[in-house]
Order: structure tokens, then sequence, then C-alpha cells
């Protein structure tokens, strides 16, 4: 994790240096575990208008998928309604970090990109030391990864596009060379001819959690045609290893306890995937946790079907 932004609806950093904090925090709020720390930390007062609309956002996770959907684009439209304010940009990206965890529909996606647009444009935010604020990038990721539409000037959602722009030529052509729990060692470029996907996780992330069981099935169907899963996690082995257990993942499970690889890959928050075709080209990314359809379509353009 960063420094603490003044709108931290950005996903949490995998940095292992902080990861005894994150940890604390997942403890005392957990339900931002794959966001940045919320906005409650930050001592916001909302006004009676704004609370229930805060408590809907801090149980999303609650809800089933199809509820969470349609709660998520009322939410979205109701904050669009209300006053330019501070506290309504800091709603819209909270309601935007949430809104990509699965298969949410792409209306849904496209009122919330639009509400956090709107209200950038009405209460502009200033730039952060060291890059644009939190909200562009959170906007700038909606655009490029979830392909949503959002009009917005201003040299700060250039700048974040931009930046998305140069992490994915990085990707393009990164190396890595990780041992997994079994002792063996795994090279990304040496994986040519088989199909990779590159997952960052954690066991303390629930979107990670519920993505998982997906990873498995899709492993065992598609390994016999050359299809690895590599899941990175930054975490201690004695963590990871009887996580790993309980859960029954046969998959490879690598460690980079020092977060060198999540640094290649510019990750700044998880779960995210990433799949390279036969040649290593990068072909397909995700975000966010993603479902077995999400994860097929990823596939698909790999050549996987």
């Amino acid at each position: 994790m960063n420094e603490p932004r003044q709108f931290p609806g950005m996903r949490i950093s995998t940095n292992a240096v902080l990861v005894v904090a994150i940890i604390l925090f997942a403890a005392a709020t957990c339900f931002f575990c794959s966001q940045s720390l919320h906005a409650q930390d930050q001592k916001v007062v909302w006004t009676s208008q704004e609370k229930p609309i805060f408590e809907q956002i801090r149980t999303l996770r609650q809800l089933p998928d199809d509820t969470r959907a349609r709660v998520t684009k009322d939410l979205a439209l109701q904050i669009r309604r209300w006053p330019a304010s501070e506290n309504k940009v800091q709603l819209a990206i909270d309601l935007a970090s949430l809104s990509t965890e699965g298969d949410f529909g792409r209306d849904t996606l496209q009122e919330v990109a639009t509400t956090l647009a709107g209200a950038l444009r009405e209460h502009p935010v200033p730039r952060e030391q060291g890059g644009p604020a939190a909200p562009y990038m959170e906007l700038a990721e909606l655009v490029r990864y979830e392909h949503v539409q959002a009009s917005l000037d201003g040299p700060q959602f250039a700048a974040a596009t931009a930046k998305f722009e140069a992490d994915d030529q990085s990707r393009q052509y990164v190396d890595f060379t990780l041992s997994d729990l079994q002792g063996k060692s795994w090279t990304l470029r040496e994986l040519q001819g088989k199909v990779a996907l590159v997952n960052f996780w954690a066991t303390w992330c629930p979107p990670c959690r519920k993505e998982m069981p997906d990873l498995q099935a899709l492993y065992d169907q598609f390994k016999g045609q050359g299809f690895v899963v590599l899941a990175i996690s930054d975490e201690d082995e004695s963590k990871v290893r009887p996580f790993i257990a309980d859960k029954n993942i046969t998959y490879p499970v690598l460690l980079d306890p020092e977060g060198k690889v999540g640094t290649l890959f510019q990750i700044g928050g998880i779960p995210k995937s990433f799949v390279y075709d036969r040649t290593g080209k990068l072909v397909a990314q995700s975000i966010d946790m993603r479902t077995r359809k999400q994860f097929l379509e990823m596939l698909s353009q790999a050549g996987l079907r």
C-alpha cells in the first residue's frame, strides 16, 4: 500500500512491507479488502442523506450477485442526483471500486462510470504528489479495462490514461522466475507454447478467495491443452501453504515475498489476472475478480475454448 491518499478508493497495493498493516485493517473493517483504505478512516462526516448510501456500499459484498448488480446501479443513480461535493466524489469512487468484483452487467458499470465522471466534473480533485488523484485513476481504469464510456477533460484523466497504456506496454515484455510451494521453478518466458494465466492474490482478500474455485475448475478443464495458472502471493509461506491445502488448490502457487514481481506488473491491487497466449503475447487482463464466464472470455482470446 502506498501512503494514504485524500481519496483512498484505489485498490490496496500488494507491497509486502505493509502486509501486516493491511491485515489489521481487514480484521477491523474488512469490506474493501481488495481496495484501499476506506473513507471512514478519513473521518468523513456524512449527511443524513449520505450515511445510508455509505452503509449500503459497505454491505454490497454480502448480497447475492444479481441483487448486488441492481443495488449498485441504483446507488450510482442516487449519488448522481446529489449536489456537487467532496463526499459525493468519495461515495462515487467507493462504489466504483467495488463494481468490478465480478460480472454485474455492462449497464451497471456504465452507470457507475458516468456517476464518477460527473462527480469529478462538478468537484475536481487536486492532483496528488507523484501523479493523478485516485478518482481519476479509477475512472481511467474503468474506461480502459472494462470498456465503458466516460467523457472527462483535463490533464489528470489524460495522465491516468497514459499511465495505464505505459503499464500495459511493460507487461507485454515482463519476465520473472519464482518457485511454487513444491519448490519447482517457473519462468514466464519459458512457457511459450502454453497459455499462461498469471494471477495476483492473497489469503486475506475476499474477491481473490471467491474466484479461486473457478480458476481451479478451468485449470482442471484446460491443463491437458497446455494451460498453466501461476498464482502469485506476496505473503509468507506459513500463511499460504495451509490455506491452499484447505481449499484443495492444485494449480501452481508461487511465492513473491518481497513483492518484486508485483512491482514488475505495476500491481496496484488484487486480484488481477493476465493471460499470455502460446507465443507469449499478453492478450487479456482483468482489474478485479472474474467469474468463470469472464475467465473463459479471457482464455478464448488465447485460443482456449
